[in-house]
């Protein structure tokens, strides 16, 4: 059974950064999709980014070029380092991961990033 962890959020003034982990485990394919995505009190859960297997990734457009997402294939673990932080980006944020081509997801139990002004 897929499992997914989160850990690394917390508070920061704006201008500040963050690093999220999630790991990764109990999977039995090889096409491992992982991604991040966010929800606001009172709004509905948006994508942040994701990355393939070949490291390809995309992101929103509300976070590019402030954050990055990378993984470690060895280890399983997701990262999203967030920089340049905005009060907006005050959300829970969940990492999920799935099978590439699949829209199946696995949702981690979500961890929260607070940006004050």
């Amino acid at each position: 059974q897929v499992q997914v962890v989160e850990s690394g959020g917390g508070a920061v003034q704006a201008g500040g950064s963050l690093r999220l982990s999630c790991a990764a485990s109990g999977y039995t394919y090889n096409e491992l999709c992982m991604g991040w995505f966010r929800q606001a009190p009172g709004k509905e859960r948006e994508g942040v980014g994701s990355i393939d297997r070949d490291d390809m990734t995309t992101y929103a457009d509300s976070v590019k070029g402030r954050f990055t997402i990378s993984q470690d294939n060895a280890k399983n673990i997701l990262y999203l380092q967030m920089s340049s932080l905005k009060p907006e980006d005050t959300a829970m944020y969940y990492c999920a991961a799935w099978r590439c081509g699949f829209s199946s997801k696995v949702w981690g139990q979500g961890t929260q990033v607070t940006v004050s002004s």
